[in-house]
Formats: structure tokens, C-alpha cells, sequence
């Protein structure tokens, strides 16, 4: 109970910790996506963003290893061998290099000629969106460097360096936008060599925070022939999701590049800034207790691993739904608030995403647990399958003649069927209870939805005028509802009472 209790504390501080560090970075990306927007104009932003797009999409590499990495630095710290934690990360250390190293020779290969002969981008910024790319391709390969350094931060809960680290690199961004007003050189690719400068500046500093901290972390010249093969293995599964996942959305990015051109891609730019910044919310909670997950798996107690599971499914809904429902309803006025210039489609595709990720974070948990097992095989051979046929299928929309829309509603639907597909799967893996995760998570969630939503949509159709005034009424009157709803029909009654005891806690410490 004692060690239980204290886990809850862990949990709720790096939580705090990362909602400080969410809050100051969602403020300042706001701001510096409107000023990069007004600085660079819809196209050479649109460029950015679909430039940008085919390097990440060299990364499904990383991607795969980055959560193969996060699994067994957590696991061995799970299990308490020194040992085994250096001879993880170093090993890791090694195959990233190696992975990097592979990205730089794809970019600069098939990603160089898929730019120059198949995306659709003015002759006049061709030259731009070379060296935009070459940008990209090195800030890439340092990032992939930095991913062991980062697992290893988070497997410790080490939230409060994580925090630090990242509000320096948003302070650093921020100048780069102040910069960017001021440059006589082409701002697209400046911006782009500022980016890159920014990438190298915080992979020293994770480097150097994690080797003064953490033992393991001290490279050895060794190689383990049968680490390497196993966390290769374990990896190679991740892969299929992995490449799913950046097909479902740099491949749609690049499928509205071809078909609509780069102000399409602007409009999808400015719904992935305002969808990342609500989607934080949840990912903190999730980071600060995804490695209790795995960590009682490492230590088999089972219960503890559900309880975790149901509570981040449900909890991450919550707090997603809390931010998305007032920019659901408002979506172009908040645009409108936000930049000087919204191009067309960024509310309705805004309004999609939010969907999106709202049912994706709420799954996750389950992909926590099925990575925390190191038996991946079938969750990413079926979640996987499902995922890529995003992309053929919006293809197929659009060849025969459908708006920008509908690859974001093809999407949504892909994403629901692969939601009902991975509480199925973790039956078999893990032994998870259909039944009370549906009951648990399922029921609570729709009953917050009918609870929560009348009254604010009520408001939208029926007050008057259209106003700031009305705005900041409206988004106000969300997020009450919404806590009201979770609080009576959304939570059990432990919770319930740990809510009501830290309220009065707070309420008789002020008095």
C-alpha cells in the first residue's frame, strides 16, 4: 500500500511537471506558428510542411526503435540489474547511429528524387526547397541520436530535467521567429538552418544531463551480438506500425500536395499546430504513466497493470475532450483569433483531427502494454494492416473526384476500426477483460459525451452576437460542463473521493 501510494505521488508531480512545461510550450507554439505563417506566406509554409513531411517519413526507422528503445531501458529498470541497463543503452546507442546514418542515405537519395520529380511546388522555390530538405534530413538524423538519451530520462520519471530541457528548446524556437522578422536572407530557408542549429544545441544538452545522472549512460566500446538481434527483432515488428503511421499522415500530406498543391498543405499545417497543442494534454499524462505500465508488467503484477491501462484510457479522454470540445465548436473563430490569414479548409480539417486524436490517445495505454510484453508480432501485424489503408483508400477518394475533407474522414474511420481491433488483441496478449474495459472506458466516456455536450452546443446555436465576449462564454461554459460530466458520471468512487479530499485539502491549507 505504502509503495503504492508513493508510485500515485511520482505519477501526480512528473504529471504537474509536464503540464508546466505543456502549458508554456502550447503558448509559445501558438504564437510562433502565426508569426511563421505571416512571416514565410501560405505557400513557402506550405512547402515547409510537406518538405518536411517526406524526410519524417525516412524516420519510420527511428519510430520503430524509438519504442523498442523506451521499452527495454524501462523493463531492465524495472528489473534492477546495472548490468543489463548499460549493455541496453549502449547497444542502443549503437543501432541509432547506424539508423541515422540509414536516413541521410535515403533522403539524400529516393528523398531527393521524389522532390525534385514528383512534388508539386513553384520552380521559383525549387531552390528553397533543396536546401530546406537538406535542413531537414541532418535535424532528423540528430534527433534519432537523441532518442536512447531521452528514453532514458523518461524511464527514470525523470520529468522535471524533461520539462527544463524541452522549455529551453521552445525559448530557443521563439528566437528563431523573432529572427526571422528581422533576416535579409530567404526566410524559408533560414528558418530552416535556425531549426537544424536549435536540434544540435538540445541533443548536447540531454547528453551532457544524462551522462553527469544516470551510470548507465556511460557508452562502453562492447557489442553484444544477442542484444542487438533481440532489440533488432522486437523492433522489426514495430516497424509494420510505424511505417503505417507516418503513411496515414505524411502520405496524406503528400496526397494533398499532389492533388490540391501547397495551400492544402498550409491549411493541414495549421490543423496539425492547434491539434498537437490540445493533444499534449493528454500525451504528459500518458508519458508521466506509461513507464508504471511496463514496469509492472517487468514485475508481473498484473492487476496493478489493468488498473493503469482502464484508468490512462479513460483519463486521456477526459482531458482531451475537456480542450476539444469549445474548439470543436468554434473552430473558425478560433482561427480567425489566432492567425491574421486561416487558408481554406483549416477548420474543417481541424475539426476532423480532433476526432483523430481524441480516439487515439485513448487507445494508446493498450499500445503501451502490448510494446511493455515484447510479444508485438500480432498486435502490429493487424493494428498495422488496418492503419495503412489509410492512404490507398484516400488516394481512391480522391482520384474519383472527393474534397480535401475526405482523406481526414477516411482517417477517422480507419482510426476507429484499429481502436476495436487493439482492445482485442490485448485479450490474447495480456488477458485484458473486453468487458470491463468497455464498461470501464467505453460506457463512462459516452455517458460524459450525453452529459456534457447538450448545454454548451444549446449556447452555440442560440446566443448572440457573434463576439469575443461570446467566445471566451462559450469556452468557459465547455470546459464546466465537460468537468461537471466527468466528475458525476465519469469517475468511480475512489476517485471521486481523492478529487473531493484534495479539494478540501487545498480549500483548508488557503483558509
Amino acid at each position: 500500500m505504502f509503495e503504492t501510494s508513493l508510485t500515485n505521488k511520482r505519477i501526480a508531480k512528473n504529471t504537474l511537471l509536464l503540464y508546466f512545461r505543456m502549458i508554456f510550450m502550447m503558448l509559445v507554439s501558438l504564437y510562433t506558428s502565426r508569426v511563421i505563417l505571416e512571416a514565410l506566406g501560405v505557400e513557402d509554409f506550405g512547402v515547409y510542411n510537406v518538405v518536411g513531411g517526406v524526410v519524417s517519413m525516412f524516420g519510420f526507422l527511428n519510430s520503430a526503435m524509438s519504442s523498442s528503445t523506451q521499452r527495454y531501458i524501462t523493463f531492465e529498470l524495472g528489473r534492477g540489474v546495472m548490468g543489463e541497463q548499460q549493455k541496453v543503452f549502449t547497444t542502443s546507442v549503437q543501432i541509432h547511429m547506424f539508423i541515422a546514418l540509414i536516413v541521410v542515405l535515403l533522403g539524400e537519395t529516393v528523398g531527393l528524387w521524389f522532390l525534385e520529380n514528383k512534388m508539386v511546388i513553384d520552380q521559383s522555390r525549387h531552390s528553397a526547397a533543396f536546401w530546406v530538405f537538406q535542413c531537414s534530413v541532418l535535424t532528423m538524423a540528430v534527433s534519432i541520436i537523441s532518442v536512447p538519451y531521452n528514453a532514458i530520462i523518461i524511464a527514470h520519471e525523470k520529468m522535471s530535467a524533461f520539462a527544463y530541457i524541452s522549455v529551453v528548446e521552445v525559448v530557443l524556437k521563439l528566437c528563431i521567429v523573432f529572427l526571422l522578422l528581422v533576416t535579409p536572407f530567404d526566410k524559408l530557408i533560414f528558418y530552416a538552418v535556425l531549426l537544424l542549429v536549435v536540434q544540435l544545441m538540445v541533443r548536447v544538452i540531454y547528453g551532457s544531463y544524462c551522462n553527469r545522472h544516470f551510470k548507465e549512460t556511460k557508452l562502453r566500446c562492447i557489442w553484444d551480438k544477442s542484444m542487438f538481434k533481440e532489440m533488432m527483432g522486437f523492433a522489426g515488428w514495430n516497424l509494420i506500425g510505424n511505417c503505417a503511421s507516418i503513411l496515414s499522415t505524411q502520405g496524406v500530406n503528400i496526397l494533398l500536395n499532389i492533388f490540391f498543391g501547397p495551400t492544402v498543405n498550409a491549411a493541414r499545417g495549421v490543423a496539425v499546430q492547434v491539434q498537437n497543442a490540445v493533444l499534449q494534454f493528454s500525451q504528459n499524462f500518458q508519458t508521466a504513466l506509461n513507464p508504471q505500465i511496463t514496469k509492472n508488467y517487468a514485475k508481473g503484477d498484473r492487476e496493478a497493470m489493468y488498473k493503469l491501462i482502464i484508468r490512462s484510457s479513460r483519463f486521456s479522454f477526459f482531458l482531451l475532450f475537456f480542450l476539444s470540445l469549445p474548439i470543436f465548436l468554434m473552430t473558425q473563430e478560433v482561427l480567425e483569433l489566432w492567425l491574421k490569414r486561416v487558408p481554406d479548409y483549416s477548420a474543417v480539417f481541424l475539426k476532423i483531427s480532433l476526432m483523430i486524436v481524441t480516439v487515439d490517445a485513448m487507445v494508446n495505454p493498450l499500445m503501451v502494454a502490448a510494446t511493455a510484453t515484447g510479444h508485438v508480432r500480432h498486435y502490429q501485424t493487424i493494428v498495422g494492416g488496418v492503419v495503412m489503408l489509410i492512404t490507398p483508400v484516400a488516394y481512391v477518394a480522391l482520384k474519383l473526384g472527393a474534397a480535401p475533407p475526405a482523406v481526414f474522414v477516411v482517417h477517422f474511420i480507419v482510426c476507429v476500426v484499429a481502436a476495436i481491433a487493439r482492445i482485442y488483441i490485448l485479450k490474447s496478449l495480456i488477458g485484458l477483460s473486453v468487458r470491463n474495459y468497455m464498461t470501464q472506458v467505453g460506457k463512462n466516456l459516452l455517458m460524459v459525451i450525453l452529459v456534457g455536450v447538450p448545454l454548451p452546443l444549446s449556447l452555440y446555436y442560440f446566443v448572440t452576437p457573434d463576439n469575443f465576449l461570446r467566445m471566451v462564454s462559450l469556452g468557459v461554459v465547455c470546459m464546466l460542463s465537460v468537468a461537471m460530466a466527468v466528475y458525476s458520471v465519469g469517475m468511480d468512487v475512489n476517485e471521486k473521493k481523492f478529487v473531493t479530499d484534495q479539494f478540501v485539502k487545498k480549500f483548508n491549507c488557503k483558509k
